[in-house]
């Protein structure tokens, strides 16, 4: 049984170790080079009730994580966060994604967040489809704003308004 629970600085290790993989792997991530675990803790500080970090726990092992981190340090955007969602490779198509993202929503709707954005690159149609299953919309597509491998890449930008009483009731979303 899959738990899902808040992250604690006990778990920044395989939060790196999963991070990492994206970043060498996909295209999920524009960063281009590995977090070490001194920049993780460093990102996990502007984490807190508000900006939450959850990980996915099987067997006691960590096999995802999601975060709400703060979309700008501009105080008119406050109440407007922005999603990550990541999950090991391996447990990828399970229904992880799924719970995780739930979750972290129901956790920026308890800490009174308005909206949630996404930014998921061109050509990653399940994290669209999954974003889209629980009530994001695409707001637009923002052209060649990213480089991995190479390959300049679009990228879609994914909203969600958590006041919004069809999210909350939402059969998806329970």
């Amino acid at each position: 049984m899959i738990i899902i629970r808040k992250a604690n600085l006990f778990d920044i290790d395989t939060i790196t170790e999963i991070y990492n993989d994206a970043v060498v792997s996909t295209t999920a991530t524009f960063d281009i080079e590995p977090k070490n675990t001194d920049e993780m803790r460093r990102w996990f500080a502007k984490h807190g009730p508000r900006h939450p970090i959850l990980v996915a726990e099987l067997d006691g092992q960590i096999i995802g994580w999601a975060s709400l981190s703060k979309w700008s340090e501009r105080n008119g955007y406050s109440d407007t966060a922005e999603v990550s969602v990541y999950v090991k490779d391996g447990f990828r198509g399970k229904g992880v994604g799924k719970k995780l993202l739930i979750d972290i929503l129901k956790e920026g709707k308890k800490a009174e967040l308005h909206t949630v954005v996404g930014r998921i690159v061109e050509g990653n149609d399940v994290s669209i489809c999954l974003a889209e299953s629980v009530g994001f919309v695409r707001i637009g597509t923002m052209r060649e704003v990213g480089r991995k491998f190479g390959k300049l890449l679009d990228v879609h930008l994914m909203q969600i308004i958590l006041d919004a009483e069809s999210w909350v009731t939402s059969p998806n979303n329970r």
